[in-house]
């Protein structure tokens, strides 16, 4: 079942990850989960800055994975699935597009890099997030 205005659940955990990126430090134990309340293996673990995430939508042909173009041109066919939330207000969340790190020599510790893409989506349209390995990207 979609996220609706009655269940606010995919918004609150934006706001978590959203908060804890934006800290990037958080004393709490919590399960593994996307609301764990610090990024990385454990509290005391390298000073990770995004946890990326991955949104689904549920459509007439199944629950799919959102992907946007992963640059501002409109005839970029180039689209990432892996997004940082940038922010969240209310029940509309801004995601930055991330794609996968195009160096060798840096992908290992930095999986991967911002883009210049932006998009903002209600959050109503997102029946699942999949919260993917914390990390550090640059520049943001």
């Amino acid at each position: 079942m979609c996220n609706n205005s009655n269940d606010k659940c995919i918004a609150d955990i934006l706001k978590v990850i959203n908060i804890l990126q934006n800290n990037a430090e958080c004393a709490d134990e919590c399960l593994d989960t996307c609301d764990r309340g610090f990024l990385g293996d454990s509290v005391v673990s390298f000073a990770y800055n995004t946890r990326p995430v991955m949104l689904y939508t549920s459509f007439s042909n199944g629950v799919t994975a959102w992907s946007m173009p992963t640059t501002r041109e409109a005839e970029s066919e180039e689209v990432s699935s892996v997004f940082r939330v940038e922010k969240v207000d209310g029940n509309c969340a801004t995601f930055r597009v991330l794609i996968p790190n195009p160096d060798p020599d840096t992908s290992a510790i930095r999986p991967y890099v911002i883009t210049n893409s932006f998009f903002t989506m209600n959050l109503n349209c997102v029946c699942a997030i999949r919260c993917l390995n914390d990390t550090v990207v640059e520049g943001v």
